[in-house]
């Protein structure tokens, strides 16, 4: 499907640079693509052959290493996916899967290539969400090793909470087996902390809705890890 980039509701921060002719030439170049739950939208290992924008839905990014897959993160929109293996290297080193109904923009490669070299703005804001996406891996890492599972299970509720949802009130979008897949840990161990959040007034739980009740003891937990 196509669309006019001129009048995007979700356009990113760096194409809001882009004016006139650029503008334009973006539009002529990508298309619209919907996904549905589950659906596969990179695969790892296969040829990157476009830039890839998400403008709707949520999505994991997860990698499959030499015993076992990784969900490294979720990603909503606005942002694009996969710059790093777009402009750094010709095969996708990770997945990304669609966790709901989901809209990408497949922009062409050469497109985009153009407007860094000639447009100093858009490629600032690209440098820009390349380095945020670095500083939150780097922070990732860090904590994933260093805290506790309970401090990771409450970090990642935090994070839904404050980056994802916008709200204390969610639907959570991954199953508890992956839930256990980004934090390292069992569906069982997660399951059980979960109920222990829950016992201890933290958090309110039905089926896949939950309501983080006491925030401020949350945090203490993720920060202590």
């Amino acid at each position: 499907m196509k669309t006019d980039c001129t009048h995007c509701i979700y356009i990113s921060d760096a194409a809001a640079k882009l004016a006139g002719c650029d503008l334009q030439l973006l539009s002529d170049n990508h298309i619209v693509v919907g996904f549905k739950k589950g659906d596969s939208i990179i695969k790892q290992g296969t040829y990157s052959t476009n830039v890839i924008f998400l403008r709707k839905g949520l999505v994991k990014i997860h990698i499959t290493g030499p015993y076992s897959e990784q969900i490294v993160k979720l990603a909503k929109p606005p942002t694009y996916l996969g710059l790093p293996t777009t402009v750094g290297d010709k095969i996708n080193q990770y997945s990304i899967t669609a966790l709901e109904d989901t809209e990408v923009c497949f922009i062409d490669m050469g497109t985009f290539k153009d407007l860094l070299k000639s447009n100093d703005e858009f490629a600032f804001e690209i440098i820009r969400s390349l380095c945020r996406y670095e500083i939150d891996s780097f922070r990732r890492c860090a904590n994933r090793i260093q805290k506790q599972t309970r401090g990771n299970l409450a970090e990642v509720l935090l994070d839904m909470s404050k980056n994802i949802f916008s709200s204390d009130r969610f639907t959570i979008p991954l199953s508890q087996a992956e839930i256990g897949n980004l934090i390292d840990t069992s569906r069982e161990s997660v399951s059980r902390m979960l109920s222990e959040f829950e016992k201890d007034g933290i958090i309110r739980m039905q089926g896949k809705h939950l309501e983080i009740i006491n925030k401020r003891s949350l945090e203490l937990i993720s920060q202590n890890g």
